[in-house]
Protein backbone atom coordinates (compact mmCIF):
# COMPACT_ATOMS: atom_id res chain seq x y z
CA UNK A 1 0.00 0.00 0.00
CA UNK A 2 1.11 3.49 -0.43
CA UNK A 3 0.06 6.43 1.18
CA UNK A 4 -1.38 10.13 -0.19
CA UNK A 5 -0.99 12.94 2.22
CA UNK A 6 -1.58 16.55 0.65
CA UNK A 7 -2.42 19.41 2.57
CA UNK A 8 -4.02 22.51 1.07
CA UNK A 9 -4.22 26.19 2.62
CA UNK A 10 -7.03 28.22 0.92
CA UNK A 11 -8.67 31.54 2.19
CA UNK A 12 -12.39 30.43 1.55
CA UNK A 13 -14.83 30.42 4.40
CA UNK A 14 -16.09 27.22 6.01
CA UNK A 15 -18.90 27.12 3.92
CA UNK A 16 -17.82 27.43 0.67
CA UNK A 17 -14.88 25.11 1.11
CA UNK A 18 -17.68 22.49 2.15
CA UNK A 19 -19.10 23.74 -0.84
CA UNK A 20 -16.43 23.32 -3.20
CA UNK A 21 -15.38 19.64 -1.34
CA UNK A 22 -19.01 18.60 -2.33
CA UNK A 23 -18.37 19.55 -5.79
CA UNK A 24 -14.99 17.26 -5.50
CA UNK A 25 -17.00 14.25 -4.10
CA UNK A 26 -19.46 14.57 -7.04
CA UNK A 27 -16.58 14.44 -9.86
CA UNK A 28 -14.93 11.69 -7.62
CA UNK A 29 -18.20 9.88 -7.77
CA UNK A 30 -18.75 10.47 -11.27
CA UNK A 31 -15.22 10.08 -12.62
CA UNK A 32 -13.58 6.77 -10.21
CA UNK A 33 -17.21 5.78 -9.10
CA UNK A 34 -16.12 6.04 -5.51
CA UNK A 35 -18.68 6.05 -2.75
CA UNK A 36 -18.74 9.15 -0.46
CA UNK A 37 -20.25 10.52 2.49
CA UNK A 38 -19.58 13.02 5.13
CA UNK A 39 -18.40 12.06 8.85
CA UNK A 40 -18.70 15.78 10.70
CA UNK A 41 -15.89 17.69 8.56
CA UNK A 42 -14.40 14.78 6.91
CA UNK A 43 -15.77 13.56 2.94
CA UNK A 44 -14.20 10.06 3.32
CA UNK A 45 -14.47 8.38 -0.07
CA UNK A 46 -13.71 4.65 -0.92
CA UNK A 47 -13.83 1.70 -3.59
CA UNK A 48 -11.86 -1.03 -4.48
CA UNK A 49 -7.99 0.05 -4.69
CA UNK A 50 -8.06 3.54 -2.78
CA UNK A 51 -10.05 4.44 0.48
CA UNK A 52 -9.06 8.07 2.30
CA UNK A 53 -10.38 11.59 3.31
CA UNK A 54 -10.43 15.05 2.64
CA UNK A 55 -10.73 16.57 6.19
CA UNK A 56 -11.86 20.66 6.49
CA UNK A 57 -9.28 22.62 8.57
CA UNK A 58 -9.49 26.04 9.38
CA UNK A 59 -8.34 27.58 6.44
CA UNK A 60 -6.94 24.16 4.80
CA UNK A 61 -8.29 20.56 3.90
CA UNK A 62 -5.83 17.74 4.24
CA UNK A 63 -6.67 14.70 1.87
CA UNK A 64 -5.36 11.58 3.23
CA UNK A 65 -5.64 8.04 0.69
CA UNK A 66 -4.37 4.60 1.07
CA UNK A 67 -3.70 3.32 -2.31
CA UNK A 68 -3.95 -0.64 -3.03
CA UNK A 69 -1.10 -2.18 -5.03
CA UNK A 70 -2.46 -1.10 -8.48
CA UNK A 71 -2.92 2.72 -8.01
CA UNK A 72 0.61 2.63 -6.02
CA UNK A 73 2.08 2.34 -9.35
CA UNK A 74 0.15 5.60 -10.59
CA UNK A 75 0.80 7.48 -6.89
CA UNK A 76 2.87 10.54 -8.75
CA UNK A 77 0.12 10.83 -11.50
CA UNK A 78 -2.72 10.71 -8.72
CA UNK A 79 -1.02 13.27 -6.53
CA UNK A 80 -1.12 15.40 -9.18
CA UNK A 81 -4.41 15.32 -9.82
CA UNK A 82 -5.82 15.76 -6.23
CA UNK A 83 -3.59 19.19 -6.34
CA UNK A 84 -4.72 19.89 -9.96
CA UNK A 85 -8.09 19.66 -8.65
CA UNK A 86 -7.59 21.63 -5.38
CA UNK A 87 -6.05 24.66 -7.07
CA UNK A 88 -9.16 24.74 -9.10
CA UNK A 89 -12.02 24.79 -6.74
CA UNK A 90 -10.14 26.04 -3.29
CA UNK A 91 -7.41 28.65 -5.15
Amino acid sequence: MSTIDIRHAHSLSDDAARNAIAEVAKKLEERFEVSTRWENQTLRFARSGVEGGIELLPGAVRVKAELGFLLSAMKGMVESEIQRVLAEKLG
